[in-house]
């Protein structure tokens, strides 16, 4: 298992795909590969008159947490690079105590 992960608070998340361009830049991955993909839920209807619209940066199977930058003192791109602060990398542990004060929308990704 490992020891460090990335916590995405998707509530705030704007949907803006800055992680997923910064990604792709970073790896020079192709028009076809992503290292973080934006997810796209809804808009729904969770009762008469409220919608509900969500987007999740995903890592996919690809995503390194970008290993080389972080071995260097940095951070993963999208961390740096997200205009809404939503994603957050650090130790599984440090995590998880910050998961406790979110919110019901966000999640613990480990590669």
């Amino acid at each position: 298992m490992s020891s460090t992960g990335l916590m995405i608070d998707y509530q705030y998340c704007t949907g803006c795909q800055s992680c997923e361009l910064a990604c792709k830049n970073e790896h020079d991955f192709p028009a076809d590969k992503w290292g973080i993909k934006m997810v796209e839920f809804g808009p729904f209807e969770m009762e008469a008159g409220k919608l509900e619209w969500n987007y999740l940066p995903f890592p996919t199977s690809y995503c390194d947490m970008c290993e080389e930058r972080v071995a260097a003192g940095g951070i993963p791109t999208c961390e740096l690079h997200c205009l809404a602060n939503v994603i957050e990398y650090g130790s599984v542990e440090e995590l998880s105590r910050k998961l406790d004060a979110k919110g019901s929308k966000a999640v613990i990704f480990l590669p």
